[in-house]
């Protein structure tokens, strides 16, 4: 592994380490263990893994670094392996609700024992490839501690009791939406792509290169739920015309008619929080990539690219409703001039499929399964969300879902051709 590509960040080692594992048992807290366990669909994981699975990461990767290291719980490696073929079997996917055992204070344990041992290595000091994988290590675990979170609403979500997560208030527009306009994007040769030794990126951000964009504008704010509601009465959901062919054929198949947590009387929608009023000025969220492509075609716009929106994207604050900020759900448009929302709340649905950059190499080894090995049938997302670590976020991240995926906090920004 290549130190420069990830690079250890400036906050001190142990600290940064201790506050991010922390971080992730903070957002179980309330939760109880039968809510730890279950798993609502094969795309969701239950709590319970996701913390041993991140835990499991540190001892393959970093502990294991050490040819000497032995596990005292070698079967755990095949319950808590994600998908990394080259380093052994693995769990299904879909069955691991059914891991009782370990028990949740064991895998509590467990974190705390790990914990302890990687805390002694960065305390007694690494070296610049160990510290590139723990650093890998803690933005893994912040990619599931948002997982953690769409897990579990989409869990409870399956609970005829709507169970609460987290209070939070409501959501409330206290002044007139603000009007959408389309703002021009450069035109032109552009770089894209994280810059090398500008802190850290994983491998499928690099390498940064030369693109060309088009003539083209981005809209100022996000698509909201009330512009989507038009989409929906108007008969969005009934007219094939809209819709790509997959696209068409999954709403046939699985009856979609509204978003996902959306109730039926398209007024309210569940939340984190419980069942919630919707509020109509608040950003759309939790759809895929077909809907997002057919409302951008009724809409008479498209989806940006992911050039267009890098490009755009680094000329802005890298300020939003983040995680910390304890919302978990979108909040309204602030009023202002420029690009709004580029950051937080959604993930935005772009028109570019994930593939490889020009250039692209995997890391060496097993860390190469990482992000190479999806570059096939999905689809690449940008911005974060209001359930994102506010520091896991850059302008270059590439996230990347199935054309399906509607679990995840994931929204429209539209765009034009100029």
């Amino acid at each position: 592994m290549t130190a420069p590509l990830l690079a250890v960040q400036t906050e001190d080692g142990i600290a940064r380490f201790m506050r991010i594992r922390r971080q992730t048992l903070a957002l179980c807290a309330g939760l109880s263990p039968e809510d730890l366990l279950v798993q609502s669909m094969p795309d969701a994981s239950p709590g319970k893994w996701h913390l041993a699975h991140t835990t499991w990461f540190f001892e393959q990767f970093v502990l294991g670094h050490d040819p000497a290291y032995r596990s005292p719980n070698p079967a755990w490696y095949y319950l808590f392996n994600s998908y990394y073929e080259s380093v052994g079997p693995m769990h299904a996917r879909p069955q691991r609700g059914l891991i009782s055992r370990p028990t949740l204070e064991q895998i509590r344990d467990y974190r705390s024992r790990i914990d302890e041992a990687v805390g002694e290595l960065i305390v007694q000091g690494i070296d610049a490839t160990l510290a590139a994988r723990i650093e890998l290590g803690l933005q893994h675990e912040q990619q599931h501690q948002e997982l953690l979170l769409t897990d579990i609403k989409h869990a409870f979500w399956c609970n005829p009791l709507h169970p609460v997560y987290r209070d939070a208030p409501a959501v409330v527009a206290e002044r007139k939406p603000l009007s959408m306009r389309f703002l021009p994007g450069r035109e032109g040769p552009v770089d894209i792509g994280h810059p090398a030794g500008n802190g850290f990126a994983y491998d499928n951000e690099t390498p940064r290169h030369r693109t060309w964009l088009p003539a083209h504008a981005l809209a100022n704010r996000l698509v909201t739920n009330g512009e989507y509601l038009a989409f929906i009465r108007e008969g969005g959901y009934r007219e094939a015309s809209l819709w790509l062919s997959d696209g068409w054929a999954t709403v046939q198949r699985e009856g979609w008619q509204r978003p996902l947590y959306w109730q039926e009387d398209l007024s309210s929608e569940f939340t984190l929080a419980g069942v919630r009023a919707l509020e109509p000025q608040a950003p759309v969220c939790h759809l895929s990539y077909f809907e997002a492509d057919a409302f951008a075609r009724w809409a008479g716009a498209r989806l940006p690219t992911e050039a267009e929106w890098e490009d755009a994207a680094a000329n802005v604050s890298m300020t939003g409703n983040f995680q910390e900020d304890h919302r978990f759900h979108p909040t309204i448009t602030p009023h202002g001039d420029g690009l709004q929302q580029m950051y937080g709340d959604v993930w935005e649905w772009t028109a570019s499929a994930y593939v490889s950059y020009p250039g692209f190499k995997t890391l060496p080894g097993a860390l190469g399964e990482y992000n190479g090995k999806f570059m096939n049938g999905q689809w690449v997302l940008r911005g974060g969300s209001c359930a994102t670590p506010r520091d896991h976020i850059r302008a270059s991240y590439r996230n990347f879902f199935p054309p399906h995926a509607r679990w995840q906090f994931a929204g429209i920004r539209l765009g034009q051709d100029r």
